[in-house]
């Protein structure tokens, strides 16, 4: 149920108005077009800024290879760093994700439980729209894995 034009033989999606108070309500159908669009701006919004932080992370740790004498402030330098270096792999894992699900939307698999098949609680999509799993399914899962951690 996209809107689709054509331009000159191309199709071209038309831009889907969406209130900006709008909030994906359960009284609606699941994951109609609002909806969907709804949680791609959000991923694509979320996306950006992740991939605007990682460069002013880059920027900022070619700028810190400076020769620092003191042996506390290199050490101190080389743990900031490495945290900086830790968290920019955690979102370059996270923009990962971020892809996954913006495929899932152009798939239309996106808010259904990969392992149920069932709805995704859009309250859980709103929080974590990454999610792949219902909270219940999800639940299941870190059981299982901490089940087999303790073995």
């Amino acid at each position: 149920m996209e809107n689709v034009s054509h331009v000159e033989g191309k199709q071209m999606k038309q831009e889907l108005f969406l209130p900006d108070d709008y909030r994906p309500a359960e009284d609606e159908p699941f994951m109609n077009e609002r909806q969907v669009e709804y949680f791609r701006r959000k991923l694509l919004t979320w996306r950006s800024e992740l991939l605007a932080g990682s460069r002013d992370t880059i920027e900022g740790l070619q700028d810190g290879t400076r020769n620092i004498p003191d042996v506390a402030d290199r050490a101190s330098e080389e743990t900031d760093r490495a945290l900086e270096l830790r968290t920019r792999d955690r979102q370059r894992k996270l923009v990962s994700k971020i892809d996954g699900a913006l495929r899932r939307i152009e798939e239309g698999e996106f808010g259904y439980c990969s392992v149920t098949g069932e709805p995704i609680s859009l309250k859980r999509l709103d929080a974590r729209p990454i999610a792949t799993m219902s909270l219940e399914a999800q639940e299941r899962h870190e059981r299982r894995e901490k089940v087999h951690r303790d073995d």
